[in-house]
């Protein structure tokens, strides 16, 4: 299973690079992103991290995770990008 940690995503913006843009935490199998926080409530901006992150690598399917949750399947919230 390959797993990357803190995978850069290239921005590009007027024809200018940015090489790291953005770090994705955790990708796996090139296909899952996997954000992870550690805050009181999951917010809209958390959700619209994940889902800029999946549109710029044009990944499906990603997870966005609390850690602060009481109960760790509380913290876990499914996001897609499109449809699958």
């Amino acid at each position: 299973m390959l797993i990357q940690k803190e995978k850069p995503i290239p921005l590009i913006f007027e024809e200018v690079e940015l090489e790291c843009g953005y770090r994705i935490d955790i990708l796996v199998e090139n296909k899952v992103v996997i954000e992870i926080k550690s805050v009181e409530t999951l917010n809209d901006v958390h959700l619209a991290q994940a889902l800029t992150y999946m549109k710029l690598g044009n990944y499906k399917l990603g997870l966005l995770i609390n850690f602060n949750a009481a109960l760790l399947k509380q913290g876990i919230k499914r996001v897609i990008n499109g449809t699958l």
